[in-house]
């Protein structure tokens, strides 16, 4: 199965390259692209298992958009024809109408055949794809809907912050976010070797820029915190065996692993993880890489509540906003 969805992205030297996005128009606060951010008018559809659909998540959550922003959610199993709303009743989403993401995929584009890829933002009316564009869909949820922010929401994307923030995580993003799908997918020892040589260097990199400070950038939560906080709760989990990230599991490498225990205990990070959901997608979907299709039962997960002593480097989790309401 991941032979055939993924095989357009490997080159000729094994590595792993990740298609480009194909639908980058953009909900603005103006309207000026033609999609208002407004109410009840989009649907974000997700998997619980996606890293980077989980930024979109965290981001909604952060901010308050639960009400204004509805969410559909498909079936962590995706097979041949890609990602189902098998989990909704009669295997259709509620709002959308359809059984699979690819029919609003296949009306915005009848011509499409690549990847169909979540987190993407549909419009209800249309049923058309707005946006599959991952990078900008969070950045957008802080500047461009922030008149339907909840009162008190944080600011994950500060001005003044904005150029650091921006280069951290293209670093995060180039090595550790897509750095542990290049060591899984890569289908040659020398890519593979790369791609795992540069993940480590950047987790060691992070590991002391996080030594002396609580969160990557200035003195809050940010939209770099997410987008790193995504791939670490999965790392364990997933990648240090399923995708052969090897050298040190998380929970050995105790800065960044404090570091990961501090999010997953504030609100709005660890209540957005669906361990389930994360363990069953890539252990049943890469089927190449686990042919078996046997899902491991560990790691502990006790171990995400053990104190990380990270208040003791300060920072304010929301800046001079408030976390979010706890779910009942």
């Amino acid at each position: 199965m991941a032979a055939a969805q993924f095989g357009k992205e490997t080159s000729a030297r094994g590595e792993w390259v990740r298609q480009g996005n194909r639908f980058t128009r953009r909900i603005t606060a103006d309207g000026s692209s033609g999609f208002p951010a407004e109410r009840d008018r989009y649907r974000l559809v997700v998997s619980l298992a996606c890293p980077w659909a989980h930024r979109a998540l965290i981001v909604r959550r952060l901010l308050g958009l639960e009400e204004a922003l509805s969410l559909g959610v498909v079936d962590p199993i995706r097979d041949e024809r890609g990602w189902r709303f098998t989990l909704d009743p009669g295997g259709r989403d509620p709002v959308l109408g359809i059984e699979f993401l690819a029919q609003a995929y296949h009306r915005t584009d009848p011509e499409y055949d690549g990847r169909v890829t979540v987190p993407s933002i549909v419009d209800i009316r249309t049923g058309e794809v707005v946006t599959n564009d991952y990078p900008r869909i969070t950045l957008d949820l802080n500047t461009e809907w922030h008149a339907l922010h909840r009162p008190g929401a944080p600011d994950l994307y500060p001005e003044a912050l904005r150029a650091e923030i921006d280069e951290v995580s293209e670093g995060i993003f180039t090595d550790v976010n897509n750095g542990v799908y290049r060591c899984g997918f890569a289908t040659t020892q020398e890519a593979y070797e790369e791609a795992f040589t540069a993940l480590f260097a950047r987790l060691d990199e992070l590991t002391d820029r996080l030594a002396t400070r609580r969160y990557l950038v200035g003195d809050t939560i940010t939209e770099a915190d997410i987008r790193l906080f995504t791939t670490l709760v999965r790392f364990d989990a997933v990648y240090h065996g399923h995708f052969k990230a090897n050298r040190h599991k998380l929970a050995e490498l105790p800065v960044l692993w404090a570091y990961a225990r501090d999010l997953y205990t504030t609100p709005g990070f660890g209540d957005t993880v669906d361990w389930d959901h994360i363990k069953r997608h890539y252990y049943v979907t890469h089927d190449n890489i686990n042919p078996t299709r046997i899902v491991p039962l560990g790691p502990d997960l006790t171990h995400w509540y053990e104190p990380h002593g990270r208040e003791a480097l300060g920072g304010r989790p929301f800046g001079n906003g408030t976390a979010p309401a706890t779910h009942a």
